[in-house]
């Protein structure tokens, strides 16, 4: 897949009003890794498929001939737009979530290894969590975590904000909240925090039916290590493993990082 190409556009029909156009990016099997298993990408809060990690990995499918799938979710990357539901501001985590549970089934055949970064753990979690309930946790043949923001809008976000931007965004409906990884303030809804809510899984046991390998820098500024150790200790039916890399910040994109995560990847 050349760094230029075009993707292609999904439809996902949402509950009310047009259905979301989601870009996705597929790269089917070649003959030597049609009995592997394919790869799926699920990125972060605010962040687009093209980014530096899942662009490695990609490459390191390719290379084995595994099939590989990423996706921006609604008012990411190149499925915003200035239209109803397809704005940023607009998205929320399950709306994240059908979109991804759309595109892994619509995209996707056999086991597959999903990679969640960041926000994209707390939506692997969950697709795992749907994919059960419709008879088909055998789709997963493994979990790889990296800096997991499992719950992050409650555990992490919420507490976070100063009193006087959480009574914005519940009297206003949001806040623009500045970002280090963003030159614009980051809008942070109501519909957010609250549809986030719904969707918490830390307050119990967690089940994913599959391996679990969690990648977890100890100098990350926004996913704290002990937030990574919390979720390992309550998958407790599947086999999980905790790498805690040594100055890995956030991002996990060193060389060095990017190498362990391949190790990880394709130990499965």
């Amino acid at each position: 897949m050349a760094p230029g190409d075009r993707p292609d556009y999904i439809e996902v029909p949402r509950k009310e009003g047009p259905p979301w156009r989601i870009a996705r990016r597929l790269r089917m099997a070649r003959k030597e890794g049609k009995n592997a298993p394919g790869v799926v990408w699920l990125g972060g809060f605010a962040s687009d498929m093209n980014g530096s990690k899942a662009s490695f990995v990609d490459a390191q499918a390719a290379a084995q001939g595994r099939s590989f799938l990423r996706f921006d979710y609604s008012g990411h990357g190149e499925s915003a737009f200035d239209s109803e539901g397809a704005r940023f501001e607009d998205g929320a985590i399950g709306d994240w979530l059908e979109q991804s549970l759309a595109l892994f089934c619509a995209s996707t055949e056999g086991p597959q290894i999903v990679v969640g970064t960041s926000m994209g753990a707390w939506i692997a979690l969950l697709l795992a969590k749907r994919l059960e309930a419709l008879g088909q946790a055998g789709r997963l043949r493994a979990l790889a975590l990296l800096a997991p923001a499992v719950d992050f809008t409650e555990a992490l976000l919420w507490p976070s904000l100063p009193e006087a931007a959480r009574r914005q965004i519940m009297e206003e409906g949001v806040y623009p909240r500045p970002s280090p990884y963003s030159p614009c303030p980051i809008p942070i809804t109501r519909r957010l925090i609250e549809d986030g809510r719904a969707h918490l899984l830390l307050g119990g046991p967690v089940r994913s039916h599959a391996p679990v390998h969690i990648l977890q820098g100890m100098c990350d500024e926004d996913v704290p290590w002990r937030h990574a150790l919390g979720l390992a200790e309550r998958l407790v039916a599947d086999p999980v493993t905790v790498s805690l890399v040594p100055g890995g910040d956030h991002r996990l994109s060193r060389p060095q990082d990017l190498d362990q995560l391949a190790a990880i990847l394709f130990s499965f």
